[in-house]
């Protein structure tokens, strides 16, 4: 049973940087699969960006050019750096894992942008 741990977030001024760390008990491969997601208060939960085995990207349209997903080389790790950030990137940020056909979700961290 893969588990996942996240890291980061916080308060962030508009415009800011931050990144958001995802901690796997296991190693990414051909074939398995890392995202984040975001849910905002009142919203339902949304892709934000996510990736494969192979380093296929993909990003929702409104982070799209602002965020980067990415693993270390270990592949145990999938990041989220976060450019440019607006208040309505305000939301508790997931991530969700599947390893070798385990999958799992974060316990989520806040991200708050506000001046």
């Amino acid at each position: 049973q893969v588990q996942v741990a996240e890291s980061g977030g916080g308060l962030v001024h508009p415009g800011g940087s931050m990144t958001l760390s995802c901690s796997a008990s296991g190693s990414m491969s051909r074939g398995d699969y890392g995202a984040w997601y975001r849910q905002a208060p009142g919203k339902q939960r949304e892709l934000v960006a996510d990736l494969n085995g192979n380093g296929f990207t993909n990003y929702a349209g409104n982070v799209k050019g602002r965020f980067t997903i990415s693993t270390d080389n270990a592949k145990t790790t999938v990041y989220l750096r976060m450019n440019s950030l607006e208040p309505e990137d305000t939301a508790v940020y997931y991530c969700y894992v599947i390893i070798r056909g385990s999958q799992a979700w974060g316990q989520g961290t806040q991200v708050t942008v506000s001046s």
